[in-house]
Protein backbone atom coordinates (compact mmCIF):
# COMPACT_ATOMS: atom_id res chain seq x y z
CA UNK A 1 0.00 0.00 0.00
CA UNK A 2 1.14 3.45 -0.93
CA UNK A 3 -0.17 6.47 1.23
CA UNK A 4 0.41 9.98 0.30
CA UNK A 5 -1.51 13.01 -0.07
CA UNK A 6 -3.62 13.59 -3.38
CA UNK A 7 -4.20 16.76 -3.41
CA UNK A 8 -5.39 19.41 -0.58
CA UNK A 9 -8.27 21.70 -0.99
CA UNK A 10 -8.93 25.73 -0.74
CA UNK A 11 -11.64 27.47 -0.65
CA UNK A 12 -12.14 30.60 -2.36
CA UNK A 13 -13.96 33.73 -3.05
CA UNK A 14 -12.53 34.56 -6.94
CA UNK A 15 -11.59 31.22 -8.27
CA UNK A 16 -10.29 32.46 -11.67
CA UNK A 17 -8.21 35.21 -9.71
CA UNK A 18 -6.86 32.18 -7.51
CA UNK A 19 -6.27 30.39 -10.69
CA UNK A 20 -4.39 32.91 -12.81
CA UNK A 21 -2.00 32.98 -9.19
CA UNK A 22 -1.21 29.63 -9.20
CA UNK A 23 -0.44 28.61 -12.95
CA UNK A 24 1.38 31.85 -13.34
CA UNK A 25 3.81 31.68 -10.73
CA UNK A 26 3.94 28.36 -10.03
CA UNK A 27 3.68 26.68 -13.50
CA UNK A 28 0.71 24.61 -12.10
CA UNK A 29 -1.03 22.98 -15.15
CA UNK A 30 -5.25 23.52 -14.68
CA UNK A 31 -7.68 20.73 -15.37
CA UNK A 32 -11.11 21.74 -16.68
CA UNK A 33 -13.64 23.83 -14.83
CA UNK A 34 -16.19 21.37 -12.84
CA UNK A 35 -19.21 23.47 -12.35
CA UNK A 36 -22.21 21.79 -10.36
CA UNK A 37 -25.39 24.12 -11.00
CA UNK A 38 -27.51 22.20 -8.02
CA UNK A 39 -25.04 23.12 -5.49
CA UNK A 40 -23.71 25.82 -7.02
CA UNK A 41 -20.09 24.67 -6.84
CA UNK A 42 -16.83 25.16 -8.90
CA UNK A 43 -13.61 23.97 -8.76
CA UNK A 44 -10.45 23.77 -10.78
CA UNK A 45 -7.78 20.44 -9.99
CA UNK A 46 -3.97 22.78 -10.20
CA UNK A 47 -1.15 20.49 -11.26
CA UNK A 48 2.66 20.62 -10.33
CA UNK A 49 4.52 18.76 -13.05
CA UNK A 50 5.08 15.81 -9.98
CA UNK A 51 1.31 15.04 -9.77
CA UNK A 52 0.57 16.82 -6.51
CA UNK A 53 -2.29 18.76 -6.99
CA UNK A 54 -4.44 21.58 -5.19
CA UNK A 55 -8.20 22.01 -5.67
CA UNK A 56 -9.50 25.37 -5.66
CA UNK A 57 -13.03 25.20 -4.49
CA UNK A 58 -15.76 28.13 -4.65
CA UNK A 59 -19.57 27.92 -3.25
CA UNK A 60 -21.32 31.08 -2.79
CA UNK A 61 -22.61 30.09 0.53
CA UNK A 62 -19.13 29.35 1.43
CA UNK A 63 -18.33 32.89 3.72
CA UNK A 64 -15.25 34.75 3.16
CA UNK A 65 -12.67 34.48 6.26
CA UNK A 66 -12.43 37.82 7.63
CA UNK A 67 -9.16 36.58 9.96
CA UNK A 68 -5.49 36.95 9.05
CA UNK A 69 -4.71 33.57 7.44
CA UNK A 70 -1.96 31.41 8.84
CA UNK A 71 -2.52 32.74 12.61
CA UNK A 72 -5.73 30.73 13.63
CA UNK A 73 -6.50 27.16 14.06
CA UNK A 74 -6.41 25.09 10.97
CA UNK A 75 -4.18 25.14 7.56
CA UNK A 76 -1.61 27.68 8.02
CA UNK A 77 0.09 27.71 4.98
CA UNK A 78 1.52 25.47 1.67
CA UNK A 79 4.86 25.60 0.85
CA UNK A 80 5.91 25.14 -2.72
CA UNK A 81 9.68 24.61 -3.83
CA UNK A 82 11.37 25.87 -6.27
CA UNK A 83 14.26 23.96 -6.29
CA UNK A 84 16.89 26.78 -4.98
CA UNK A 85 18.05 29.31 -3.15
CA UNK A 86 18.23 31.64 -6.03
CA UNK A 87 14.89 30.69 -7.39
CA UNK A 88 13.32 31.82 -3.88
CA UNK A 89 14.54 35.01 -3.90
CA UNK A 90 13.80 35.81 -7.54
CA UNK A 91 10.34 34.54 -7.05
CA UNK A 92 9.75 36.65 -4.45
CA UNK A 93 11.00 39.92 -5.48
CA UNK A 94 8.64 39.09 -9.13
CA UNK A 95 6.10 38.94 -6.71
CA UNK A 96 6.59 42.00 -5.07
CA UNK A 97 7.03 43.78 -7.97
CA UNK A 98 3.68 42.79 -9.10
CA UNK A 99 2.13 43.83 -5.88
CA UNK A 100 1.52 40.63 -3.72
CA UNK A 101 2.33 40.82 -0.22
CA UNK A 102 5.37 39.28 1.48
CA UNK A 103 4.99 38.10 5.14
CA UNK A 104 8.06 36.79 5.15
CA UNK A 105 11.44 37.76 3.83
CA UNK A 106 13.83 35.60 2.27
CA UNK A 107 15.99 33.78 5.02
CA UNK A 108 17.08 30.52 6.62
CA UNK A 109 14.76 29.35 9.60
CA UNK A 110 15.34 27.91 12.29
CA UNK A 111 14.81 24.51 11.12
CA UNK A 112 16.86 24.82 8.10
CA UNK A 113 14.81 25.59 5.34
CA UNK A 114 15.45 28.60 2.94
CA UNK A 115 12.26 30.35 2.67
CA UNK A 116 9.96 32.97 1.88
CA UNK A 117 6.08 33.79 2.48
CA UNK A 118 3.65 35.21 0.57
CA UNK A 119 0.13 36.15 0.42
CA UNK A 120 -2.19 34.56 -2.64
CA UNK A 121 -4.93 37.02 -3.79
CA UNK A 122 -7.08 35.94 -0.63
CA UNK A 123 -4.52 35.64 1.69
CA UNK A 124 -3.78 32.18 2.13
CA UNK A 125 0.05 31.89 2.97
CA UNK A 126 2.77 30.49 0.55
CA UNK A 127 6.04 29.26 1.79
CA UNK A 128 8.59 29.54 -1.27
CA UNK A 129 10.81 26.93 0.04
CA UNK A 130 14.40 26.01 -2.01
Amino acid sequence: MIIKIEHIAIWVSDLEKIRNFYTHYFDMQCSEKYINKNKGFSSYFLSFKDGARIEIMHRSDIPVTKTERGNTTGLAHIAISVSGKDNVDVLTEKLRQDGYRITGEPRTTGDGYYESVVADPEGNLVEITE
